[in-house]
């Protein structure tokens, strides 16, 4: 049966904002909707220069709202996890009264037939706003509102030159987004019986039936050559080999980070192989003892601690969950010159 392999990447995005749209999100924390004049214009969410005319825009924050209009809109019946909400709602263009633009944001309405154009909607606020864009969750039907979101509706939108300019904040410098991307693929026919050798312990390569050069793991092609491989090309390889390079790692901080020591990574060209083995751990060896030419053996995971869920299909070797690392055998060192410039 074919793996079906679900990989996460997530990381924290920074962004600078600069005074006019930090301004903006400053205003968020106070439960405030602002925009900035262009033009003779009020521009929500706030420019820094005027769209249509290429000039710089007034940094002043005006006060917008919070009630608006639906000018546009669309209904998302089945929601994904890169959505907002788990249920049903509308993403709408929205014109803020006394905005002459419109906001693009969230409606959560319930129910489609609550959705129209010319629908009127007011904020909601997350619970405990701290100066970020999420501060405004979405917007709802001004009748579906709670008593503390809802605002009196104004009959038109004022004209630009009778805003008052809102309070002076200090703008919001940098906003931490949240990013991350999901997706599934299947395993190679090729990773899989890798995969498979893994788990009993044993390392599987391929023989290129033109050149003759072992890669490993198998790929069911040369790269070399451009010809097809298949299983009957596999070769079962021995678990020990030699470093031909390595690389001391000083941990920085990031996200996910687990290592606080520095920490060797090792490539190993395995006997009777002429594909590395990239980025492996090495165990019971001292950072200042790593070297090129080392004579090193895999060691395994117990059988039943083995797990080769994180093996991918751009994984080059990768032994991550099976091998724990590789331990010098004792056996003196091969020559550095039999062991360096070796690439694939």
């Amino acid at each position: 049966m074919a793996r079906l392999l679900e990989s996460k990447v997530e990381f924290p995005y920074r962004r600078s904002l600069g005074p006019v749209v930090g301004g903006y999100v400053a205003a968020l924390g106070q439960r405030r909707l602002t925009g900035v004049r262009a033009g003779g214009r009020v521009l929500v969410p706030p420019l820094e220069y005027d769209p249509e005319t290429g000039e710089a825009s007034d940094p002043t924050p005006v006060d917008v709202g919070p009630a608006g209009t639906v000018r546009t809109w669309t209904w998302v019946p089945e929601p994904t996890r890169a959505h907002p909400f788990d249920h049903p709602f509308a993403f709408a263009l929205i014109q803020l009264d006394g905005a002459d633009t419109a906001l693009f944001h969230a409606v959560d309405a319930g129910d489609p037939a609550a959705m129209s154009t010319g629908l009127r909607v007011v904020p909601r606020w997350c619970d405990t706003p701290r100066g970020h864009l999420d501060d405004l969750v979405c917007f709802v039907p001004a009748g579906a509102a709670e008593p503390a979101e809802a605002a009196a509706p104004t009959e038109a939108a004022e004209p630009a030159s009778a805003l008052e300019p809102a309070p002076a904040l200090e703008p919001v410098s940098v906003v931490e987004i949240p990013s991350s991307l999901r997706y599934v693929e299947r395993l190679a026919p090729a990773g899989s019986r890798y995969a498979d050798s893994l788990l009993a312990g044993v390392l599987l390569g391929q023989r290129c039936t033109r050149c003759g050069l072992v890669y490993v793991p198998p790929r069911d092609f040369c790269p070399i050559d451009a010809v097809p491989l298949g299983p009957d090309d596999d070769v079962v390889l021995p678990d020990r080999g030699v470093v031909t390079n390595f690389t001391i790692v000083t941990p920085v901080p990031y996200p996910g980070q687990r290592e606080t020591e520095p920490f060797a990574r090792v490539s190993v060209l395995l006997d009777e192989a002429d594909a590395l083995l990239g980025l492996q751990a090495v165990v019971d060896v001292d950072n200042a003892d790593v070297r090129v030419g080392m004579r090193v053996a895999a060691a395994w995971l117990p059988p039943e601690e083995r797990d080769t869920s994180a093996l991918t299909n751009r994984g080059w070797g990768a032994v991550d969950g099976v091998i724990e690392g590789w331990r010098p055998t004792g056996e003196p060192d091969v020559a550095v010159a039999d062991a360096i410039e070796r690439v694939f």
